[in-house]
């Protein structure tokens, strides 16, 4: 073999043991948040909103149930700031169903995302976070006190004690209706819009049948 051979051999050998290395890392890094990409499920669930005081990217202090799910057809994702591999995966998603849905997030639909990582992940670094997700009105990132964060992950089911050891979880729900579905994995966005026209279909319903029970009244 000449040398020219020798070294492409060379070559090809530290590019696969290198892409080796790459895959491990990530296997390794996605196994730390205790799931598979592909074993996306859904499930209904019951959810409690802890009445304390988060805090906006913008720094304005909000109540999740209060200011952002009340009469909202609602996201919501849970992340933080430093992950590298799921999270942002899961931010995107939002971002596409906020594309997917336009103009109605910020109006009937609120995109709500909630930092696991508070004592890192202040109002700053949750906005600086989210330009690279967020392309228009709608989307809350919440993060808090970490006794008020905990309370408040505790409520919604989402809350693992262990940051890098979280569930991918997307929650989508009716903040009148409370009926909420909880999405683990990476679950594709056409899914949450078709679940938020699900909800406006079933709101729009129930409004219309309460305004005809109404005309009928005696």
């Amino acid at each position: 073999m000449n040398r020219l051979a020798q070294h492409g051999l060379l070559t090809l050998c530290l590019m696969a043991v290198g892409i080796g290395q790459a895959l491990a890392h990530s296997a390794d890094e996605h196994a730390g948040h205790g799931m598979a990409a592909k074993s996306a499920s859904s499930e209904r669930a019951q959810v409690k909103f802890a009445d304390v005081a988060l805090v906006d990217q913008n720094g304005k202090t909000v109540r999740l149930e209060k200011d952002l799910v009340d009469n909202k057809i609602v996201v919501m994702s849970f992340i933080y700031t430093s992950c590298t591999t799921v999270c942002p995966v899961v931010s995107s998603i939002m971002g596409k169903v906020q594309k997917q849905l336009g103009a109605r997030v910020g109006t009937e639909v609120q995109l709500v995302s909630i930092s696991i990582d508070p004592q890192r992940d202040d109002a700053k670094r949750l906005n600086d976070y989210a330009r690279t997700f967020q392309k228009g009105p709608g989307w809350s990132w919440l993060t808090g006190s970490p006794q008020s964060v905990n309370d408040t992950l505790k409520g919604l089911g989402s809350f693992s004690g262990d940051v890098k050891n979280h569930q991918p979880l997307i929650l989508v729900g009716d903040g009148n209706s409370r009926h909420w579905t909880r999405y683990y994995g990476f679950t594709d966005p056409v899914v949450l819009s078709r679940e938020v026209e699900k909800l406006s279909g079933e709101r729009n319903a129930h409004a219309k049948h309460t305004a005809i029970a109404m005309e009928h009244q005696p």
